[in-house]
């Protein structure tokens, strides 16, 4: 019988390692070196981890599909750290985001509505002319003008809702995969 078990067990772990093929790196774990998976940075509102947790909806929606997730929203945030150059913890929150944006190959970015996500709208201005860039920034957002006019000055592709993102962006892995 423990043979049966035992075989069972390896059957089911082997199954649900299969179900999921996409990587989650989250800060402020190493980022990959030499891969030929999309890296694919999750960018916008966390606002300190008080906006909704919509990277775990695009970690489910993509887990069938061979990726890389970048996730700058940390498990172990701590609101005490100061949002000053001289915090250390800070320092490397900010320069995994910075390294994890140079190393994407698109960057999704959502601006949840009630929020003001600073630092997205500086990732918005830096990588405005990469092509990189996929955006949701629906009514509600309080500086949604300003990120209209600059998607569409630099073209960048604006969807009205996350789903809709994440359908277009599947297409997009799709194509990447030939």
């Amino acid at each position: 019988m423990k043979p049966f078990y035992l075989l069972f067990c390896l059957t089911l772990l082997s199954s649900a390692v299969q179900a999921q093929k996409a990587v989650i790196i989250k800060s402020p774990a190493a980022l990959p070196e030499n891969t030929t998976r999309l890296k694919i940075f999750l960018g916008g509102s966390i606002d300190m981890g008080n906006a909704e947790d919509w990277q775990h909806t695009v970690e489910t929606r993509l887990s069938d599909e061979e990726v890389i997730l970048l996730n700058p929203r940390r498990d172990d945030w701590n609101k005490e750290w100061k949002p000053v150059s001289t915090d250390t913890h800070f320092r490397n929150q900010v320069e995994w985001e910075l390294n994890a944006l140079e190393k994407a190959d698109i960057i999704i970015m959502f601006l949840a509505p009630g929020s003001q996500s600073p630092v997205s709208l500086l990732e918005l201005g830096l990588y405005a002319r990469t092509h990189k860039l996929m955006v949701v920034c629906p009514e509600g957002f309080w500086r949604k003008g300003n990120v209209d006019i600059v998607c569409e000055k630099y073209s960048i592709e604006t969807y009205s809702e996350l789903h809709i993102l994440l359908e277009a962006l599947k297409e997009k892995i799709r194509k990447h995969h030939g």
